[in-house]
């Protein structure tokens, strides 16, 4: 990888870990699944709103490391508003791109800034960090 594409990476990594706005309480969330990840110390619980088969609100509350902070956010941002059929797609497409198996160019649209995660997918200490919230979120959409 260049230095570029890994400055690239680390700079939307450091932008999404940055951002707060998605970490608080939800006090009408219908759902929440706590992660932990005692290799890095991450500990995060994800909270979802979900209404009429639509993910109204989602947010997380704990701390974690810079790549599982950023990974919640992005998620977050993927999945608010959209039905839980297409949450449920986007957390295949996610964890399928995770596992290297091949994806269309679409697909990995799809996942927004997320498809950068795929960076940590060879990083046997960083992949949890990176699915963290992405299995917490699999377990409250089944």
């Amino acid at each position: 990888m260049t230095m570029e594409m890994d400055q690239l990476y680390s700079d939307i990594i450091l932008e999404h870990n940055q951002t707060q706005e998605n970490k608080h309480e939800l006090a009408d969330a219908t759902l929440s699944e706590h992660g932990h990840n005692p290799s890095c110390g991450d500990d995060l619980t994800l909270l979802i709103k979900q209404k009429d088969g639509i993910v109204e609100d989602a947010s997380f509350l704990g701390t974690g490391c810079a790549v599982s902070t950023a990974s919640t956010n992005m998620l977050i941002d993927l999945i608010k508003g959209k039905t839980v059929k297409e949450a449920q797609h986007c957390l295949e497409v996610f964890f399928n791109m995770m596992a290297g198996k091949p994806q269309s160019e679409e697909e990995l649209e799809s996942l927004g800034d997320a498809q950068i995660l795929s960076y940590f997918a060879e990083m046997p200490a960083r992949i949890k960090c990176a699915t963290l919230s992405w299995h917490s979120a699999q377990v409250l959409l089944k």
